[in-house]
């Protein structure tokens, strides 16, 4: 008999924050991060002599991410969400008084966790949309005020300061789905791009040599992200990888002579460092599942990095060169119990509506019969993909007996710039039919019975689940959208400069491809829906807001579909509160239980 995982239990594991990276100090005895320990995302510093004295050093609602130390370590800087509305505030911490400092308070608009803090510590560069576009402003920390630095085509992403403080390294969202970066001299204004003679190059991740003369960079202009330099003085570059699998995140050593970065190998990936006056390249020999964030300590030889895998949550973990061992910096409680049970999943291709090969990672429980449940769970994104990570909601899935299958649908990272772009003027097309195309593979190997096959997924992810409803109603018992949009016209409308620049380079003009915009919004085709559906969002999601749920929901109504509708309060796109990540999830369950175990 299965025994399941409680899925409470599951959700309150701690783990450490993935998305933004740690911060180790510059004197490399203290590396800050974000974490959930508390049921809130806080900031953390942890003594690397003794992280058993790792104490947190913020406090009160909202999530905090994103921590960075001035040179001087006097200082320690994070970026806070208070409501998910994505408006985050850039706050200090002094190591010497344990005072906290909002240094940008009633500042409606919105301001990115992406920022940066000047050589000298006297300016943060910072994203902002003050104007309505997404641009570079420098904050002087002594005046406390704004100057725009940068006017560039494409909205602003990322931004890191040169070590020599002459220059801002930007980085937009730009053509299609590539991302520019732009040199800015702050002392004659004048503009470089990383690019050739045919003009700038997909190039991000940037990453400062520490002289400041050149430049690693990660780009897919040869069909999978690659590894460049670019030569500041020369002002050209050159490739420091090649071929297949994506090679990024680059990370310098402080002396200069190493690269570390990430190298990916579909669901998964590794560690890798170089050695650049020998081209030779080590990997960082752990388990398989997802590293992130590779950061050097000052010594140039011991590495940071967070790891993770379904049978581990994301932590903090350090190696040393040329040999050591990966050794874990921080802890999941609640873990132990149960970790023996969580299921490591497949890696699997299966033939979609076309004959093209749709990669998908399959859990599969150790008993499967023709009455088996099962769930196709669509990713986010969509320039995203699932891959082989922590995952609390899909174990406690597996753990009832459902077999889950998460689709890389065509449009997702990981396998390639063609794979990502076909679905480019697309979206709710093909890549519908790709995760419709999940249930085929379910059946034909006996994995599920037709009738308890449900569709879930968080935002694209809850687009595709509607598009799937209305698409190939027959196909579902259910299906659950979390933070969906539904309706292209009015989530283009209601969307922010940033994600409205994407609509038109990748679905195109509401006006002009109107016929697009109408024939790919689940929400005109609500009539065609044979399946329950449940409806899950959040008050100040800027991203997919909840009128986009609310009015689909409305309209479920007056169609007389079964359906319900959950709306979080004081959350977002992505949900900060624990008990609301709890309760949602909780909530989704039940739902797609009452429909697949009946």
């Amino acid at each position: 008999m299965i025994e399941m995982i409680d899925l409470e239990e599951l959700l309150k594991i701690p783990y450490v924050d993935s998305e933004h990276p740690p911060a180790v100090s510059p004197d490399g005895k203290r590396i800050a991060y974000s974490s959930n320990l508390s049921g809130e995302w806080e900031i953390y510093i942890l003594p690397l002599q003794d992280p058993k004295q790792t104490r947190q050093i913020s406090q009160g609602e909202g999530g905090k991410f994103a921590p960075l130390w001035s040179a001087d370590r006097q200082w320690l800087y994070f970026a806070l969400d208070r409501d998910g509305s994505e408006r985050f505030d850039i706050y200090r911490y002094s190591m010497e008084t344990e005072e906290l400092q909002n240094l940008t308070p009633d500042t409606p608009e919105s301001i990115e966790p992406e920022f940066d803090l000047s050589p000298s510590g006297d300016r943060l560069a910072l994203i902002s949309d003050r104007t309505g576009l997404f641009e570079v402003y420098l904050l002087d920390l002594k005046s406390s005020e704004w100057h725009k630095a940068s006017q560039l085509p494409y909205p602003a992403c990322d931004v890191k300061w040169s070590p020599d403080g002459k220059f801002l390294a930007i980085t937009v969202t730009s053509k299609g789905q590539d991302y520019y970066s732009y040199l800015l001299n702050l002392e004659d204004g004048s503009v470089l791009e990383i690019g050739d003679t045919h003009g700038p190059i997909c190039a991000r991740q940037v990453a400062w040599s520490p002289d400041g003369s050149m430049l690693a960079f990660a780009s897919d202009l040869k069909g999978f992200y690659n590894i460049g330099i670019y030569d500041l003085n020369l002002r050209r570059y050159a490739w420091l990888t090649s071929g297949k699998g994506d090679k990024e995140a680059p990370r310098w050593s402080p002396d200069g002579r190493k690269i570390a970065f990430l190298l990916g190998q579909g669901a998964k990936n590794s560690l890798a460092v170089m050695d650049l006056k020998l081209r030779e390249t080590a990997v960082c020999q752990h388990e398989a599942g997802i590293y992130a964030r590779p950061s050097f300590a000052p010594d140039s030889k011991t590495i940071f990095f967070v790891f993770e895998n379904p049978r581990n949550p994301p932590n903090l973990f350090q190696f040393t060169l040329p040999d050591g061992k990966p050794t874990v910096l921080t802890h999941s409680p609640g873990l132990e119990s149960i970790q023996e049970r969580l299921i490591m999943p497949q890696e699997i291709f299966y033939r979609s509506f076309d004959g093209k090969d749709v990669p998908a990672v399959l859990f599969k429980p150790a008993s499967v019969n023709d009455s088996t449940p099962a769930i196709v769970y669509v990713h986010g994104g969509p320039n995203w993909l699932t891959q082989i990570c922590w995952d609390g909601l899909i174990q406690h899935m597996a753990s009832r007996g459902w077999v889950v299958i998460a689709p890389n649908y065509r449009g997702s990272t990981g396998y390639g710039r063609d794979w990502q772009l076909l679905n480019r003027y697309d979206l709710g097309g093909e890549e519908t039919k790709d995760v419709s195309a999940a249930v085929d593979y379910l059946l034909q190997s006996q994995l599920a019975n037709p009738k308890r096959i449900g569709v879930t997924g968080r935002s694209h992810g809850g687009y595709l689940t509607m598009t799937c409803l209305t698409q190939f109603p027959e196909r579902w018992a259910c299906g659950s959208a979390v933070v969906p949009f539904l309706n292209w016209f009015t989530a283009h409308a209601n969307a922010r400069q940033d994600l409205q620049h994407w609509d038109l380079e990748n679905f195109g003009d509401p006006e002009l491809d109107k016929e697009r915009y109408y024939a790919r919004s689940p929400y005109f085709f609500l009539d065609r829906i044979q399946a329950p559906v449940q409806l899950i969002c959040g008050e100040n999601d800027p991203r997919c807001p909840a009128s986009e749920s609310t009015q689909a929901y409305q309209r479920l109504k007056e169609l007389g579909k079964e359906s319900e509708i959950y709306l979080y309060e004081g959350e977002g796109h992505l949900f900060l509160k624990r008990k609301n990540v709890i309760d949602s999830k909780k909530k989704q369950i039940g739902f797609l239980a009452r429909y697949l175990e009946s």
